[in-house]
């Protein structure tokens, strides 16, 4: 495989310091991607050279805004293969796209009695909105189990949904399992039965090609952060006819077409569900974390990657007292793990003394842990400028930890 690891590094100057006088080793992309200088001049150049309040004003720094805000829309419909640019909303960020769904979807589609299906590997921001929306609506949140190992038991769709199902939420790559769920297969099951999905890909869309009109989904939601891009930008992408139909989220400017104390008029798409002045320095940037993106190539980021777990999977596996949580033939970029008398907490404290930063915790998927019986993990995550030699030192470290115990 040709993959120039060494000039990609290049752009992410991060990654070049120390942290406690050692090697400085990032094993926490999932969490958030560190951003290549591309990002983070892009973010300059706005404020040096042309910011203004985009769509409201009739002066050159305001257009020149507008135009590379617009720009930026026109990038992420290429990257998803959406098929028209109004379906492109830009938000805070995953959650609030979810919400965003949770609260507009609901208030016009969902009844008293009926049901929602949520799988029971997601991250709270794709479980929690939809309790709260059966709440309000006197609805009912019903579970979607996973195996032991990892994987999504889709045979059981057929049971769980009935009449009553209106909705199907489900991350396609799992924040703590690193499973690739197969959502083409569970939209066709959910379109049989007239029932709409949601699919979180806040872990997926970095990793793996994403095609929203091959796989048929309704909602595909992701955040820019964990895709080299700023804080603060996500993406809500959904069907027209869907979002057409859908009452506005917020109100405020922009969403409008007139207002009145008589009546209010809404915006088209997308602008209907984009109250407010949006983040504009960081959906520009996010412009700049895609043209990386697509410059490495993002097949090429996955083999890479892919190359890189089973590396790092192999090393652990030697490792007397490990215990793995996901293990599903189609994985990604995420490796969750607990040894034998060591907390998961005291060895990232420790491994962190050794500059290495992992992640511990429940990693906001309580529903992951309450499976296992377990309290939390230890992850490592992968993003496409890590290297074999940042495992090796990682294994290194980890051994002299759990010999510390």
């Amino acid at each position: 495989m040709r993959y120039n690891i060494k000039k990609i590094r290049e752009n992410f100057p991060i990654l070049n310091q120390q942290v406690y006088n050692k090697t400085f080793v990032y094993l926490d992309s999932a969490a958030s991607a560190q951003k290549p200088v591309q990002v983070l001049l892009k973010e300059e150049q706005l404020h040096n050279d042309f910011y203004g309040n985009i769509h409201r004003a009739a002066h050159f720094m305001a257009d020149k805004a507008t135009a590379e805000f617009e720009a930026v829309r026109d990038k992420i419909k290429d990257f998803i293969n959406a098929e028209s640019r109004e379906e492109i909303i830009f938000t805070k960020g995953t959650t609030e796209s979810i919400n965003l769904v949770a609260s507009s979807f609901c208030e016009k589609f969902l009844n008293a009695g009926d049901e929602i299906i949520v799988s029971e590997m997601e991250h709270h921001s794709n479980i929690v909105p939809w309790q709260l929306a059966a709440q309000r609506k006197g609805a009912k949140v019903v579970k979607l189990p996973f195996s032991d190992d990892g994987v999504l038991q889709i045979e059981k769709l057929p049971e769980l949904i009935n009449k009553k199902t209106k909705l199907i939420a489900v991350a396609h790559v799992s924040n703590v399992l690193g499973t690739v769920n197969p959502i083409s297969e569970i939209t066709k099951i959910a379109h049989e039965n007239g029932v709409v999905v949601l699919v979180d890909g806040a872990q997926a869309v970095q990793h793996i090609k994403i095609d929203v009109q091959k796989t048929d989904v309704d909602f595909y939601v992701f955040s820019a952060h964990k895709m080299y891009g700023p804080n603060g930008v996500g993406v809500l992408w959904g069907k027209k006819k869907l979002l057409n139909e859908m009452p506005p989220y917020q109100g405020g400017g922009e969403m409008i077409a007139e207002v009145s104390f008589e009546k209010t008029t809404f915006n088209e798409l997308p602008y209907k569900f984009e109250a407010g002045t949006p983040n504009i320095t960081g959906v520009i940037a996010f412009g700049a974390a895609i043209d990386f993106i697509n410059e490495v190539g993002i097949d090429e980021i996955a083999e890479w990657e892919h190359e890189l777990l089973e590396y790092a999977k192999s090393k652990l596996d030697k490792i007397e007292g490990m215990n793995f949580y996901g293990e599903s033939p189609t994985k990604t970029s995420v490796i969750s793990f607990n040894i034998d008398g060591v907390h998961s907490y005291d060895l990232g404290m420790l491994l962190d003394k050794l500059g290495i930063a992992i992640r511990t915790g429940h990693h906001c998927a309580d529903t992951v842990m309450q499976h296992f019986g377990i309290q939390g993990t230890a992850r490592i995550s992968f993003g496409m400028y890590n290297t074999k030699a940042e495992i090796d030192i990682f294994i290194a470290a980890l051994n002299r930890v759990r010999m510390m115990f």
